[in-house]
């Protein structure tokens, strides 16, 4: 059985160690959406780093077999569930496919790349979870080829309600090995950020869209 606080933490330790996640509360990015962020996450990184790698590996694969059971096929999400997806479909020793962001404009035109067989029980595998909007196009990209989504695992949330709002709707399970909450609790037991930013930090995950964009954040 695995401790599921003890690799949130760690996980969160990685992902800040190795500039996968950076927080700058008092200097914000700004999101192709337009969103005003205290956090910047890109964890393709993590594929340059060989420890980071097989931790998140390993621990998605454990993670799939306790919350998901038996599965026949991973499928990764389009761009950056792929490399990941076939790590964990390697560790487990399982067939791989995955899912364009749009169907080819030529040749067969396919959505999903790989060999699909109906009936096929398959998890899915993303690197990051914000609205969850373009997970679900994969899941019901999927669904609509025949196969039975047993759910979703990705490696960090930001944990917006709209995600869980999301996933509820579309009826598909999901689980990260790290969260946002988890991510900010290391950073300030640790001194990455100052205990004074938690509730400005914690504001964002309320309402990300509308945060940052006042002239004062307390608004």
């Amino acid at each position: 059985m695995y401790n599921k606080s003890d690799i949130e933490l760690k996980v969160a330790e990685f992902l800040l160690q190795i500039k996968a996640i950076k927080l700058q509360p008092n200097n914000p990015f700004t999101w192709a959406s337009g969103w005003k962020s205290p956090i910047y996450c890109d964890n393709r990184i993590t594929l340059s780093h060989p420890q980071v790698r097989t931790y998140i590996r390993q621990k998605l694969a454990q993670a799939i077999q306790e919350e998901f059971g038996s599965v026949d096929v991973i499928a990764g999400v389009a761009t950056a569930g792929i490399p990941q997806g076939v790590l964990v479909a390697q560790e487990l020793g399982l067939p791989f496919i995955y899912v364009r962001a749009k169907a080819k404009e030529h040749g067969t035109g396919s959505l999903i790349e790989g060999e699909v067989v109906e009936g096929q029980r398959v998890v899915v595998i993303e690197d990051l979870i914000s609205t969850g909007k373009s997970s679900l196009q994969a899941v019901e990209a999927l669904r609509a080829a025949g196969l039975s989504v047993a759910g979703l695992a990705a490696i960090f949330t930001y944990g917006f309600e709209k995600a869980d709002e999301n996933f509820a709707a579309a009826k598909c399970r999901y689980l990260t090995l790290s969260n946002y909450a988890a991510l900010i609790d290391y950073a300030a037991e640790h001194s990455i950020i100052a205990k004074s930013d938690m509730e400005l930090l914690s504001k964002w995950r309320l309402n990300p869209s509308e945060w940052g964009q006042a002239p004062s954040h307390e608004s």
